[in-house]
């Protein structure tokens, strides 16, 4: 069988379970016999995004099998979520190619962007930057740093063929990925042109975690960065941190703030294991909230708190 059959099979599944586990309603087994009760966790969801001044989107993937979506629409800006697909697409192009992640950059300083999100020019002085590639996927991966992915749209994988390589592993029609950061900079309407579904979303990091989208050096290396991620402790990791055994993988997304006070967005995708063996893709993307920053984090820390409280009692 092609890997692309395997893909859409994959992809199929998933979309079955996830009409299953929301027509039907009822507890299901996964595959070690736990019974996971996808009507409370759907329920619980929906109870918990009717709070909120927004349109929120939930997708919840357990143990590769057990799937729940709220609101699973493309319609969700990604922000800087969509760096985990460059990374993806970046390494699947140096793997093809049989070249290192060590391969040495130079970024010239007169041509990044001082006034962006960038950890990288504030550890970094010089008037060239020399970086091995790897060093700045790990500035994209674990601090979202804008000017090392416009770097890499530019020199190494375009933002097409990021957009065509994602489409190899999720359906077409659940994302799609058109503007760098410095495009939705210069227009922030351009970042409702970077969308996704959360199921999507949560298939993408899924299918890093259990599949090989990748060369097993390269997906050890992104999946060990996501480990790191520094940024948006206060969503999905927030009441995750204390709990002994837990390990937390995630990439965030934020978005901008309108002048009539409106969140363009607040995201984050997170592969989560607990002590009792279970495994679970979590993605919750926050749309047009009337509220800061704070307040979505709250929401999505509420739903991520919820899930982990359904899922270690099992």
């Amino acid at each position: 069988m092609s890997g692309i059959n395997r893909i859409f099979i994959l992809a199929l599944n998933i979309s079955l379970l996830h009409l299953l586990a929301l027509t039907a309603g009822c507890s299901s087994k996964n595959e070690s016999g736990h019974s996971i009760n996808t009507r409370q966790l759907n329920d619980t969801v929906a109870k918990i995004i009717a709070e909120y001044p927004a349109e929120i989107g939930v997708a919840l993937i357990v143990d590769n099998t057990d799937t729940i979506a709220v609101n699973d629409h493309n319609i969700y800006p990604m922000m800087s979520v969509f760096k985990l697909h460059q990374a993806l697409a970046v390494c699947k192009d140096f793997d093809e190619n049989d070249l290192s992640l060590d391969t040495l950059m130079t970024l010239r300083r007169g041509d990044l962007d001082p006034s962006t999100w960038s950890p990288m020019l504030k550890e970094h002085f010089e008037s060239e930057i020399r970086l091995p590639v790897k060093d700045l996927l790990r500035y994209a991966l674990i601090q979202s740093d804008n000017n090392t992915s416009n770097f890499m749209f530019k020199n190494l994988v375009g933002i097409d063929d990021t957009d065509s390589f994602i489409a190899t592993l999720l359906p077409r029609e659940c994302f799609k990925i058109a503007y760098t950061e410095e495009e939705m900079s210069a227009d922030h309407d351009k970042a409702y042109s970077n969308t996704t579904s959360p199921l999507a979303a949560a298939m993408l990091i899924n299918r890093l975690f259990t599949d090989s989208p990748v060369s097993g050096e390269s997906q050890k290396f992104i999946i060990n960065a996501l480990h790191e991620c520094k940024t948006g402790q206060n969503r999905i990791a927030a009441p995750l941190l204390d709990k002994p055994g837990v390990t937390i993988a995630h990439k965030t997304g934020s978005g901008y703030t309108t002048e009539d006070g409106i969140l363009v967005a607040l995201n984050d995708v997170a592969y989560i294991t607990l002590p009792n063996d279970k495994s679970y893709a979590l993605a919750v993307f926050v749309k047009d909230f009337k509220g800061n920053e704070s307040e979505a984090a709250k929401a999505i820390a509420r739903i991520s708190s919820a899930v982990y409280t359904l899922l270690s009692d099992i």
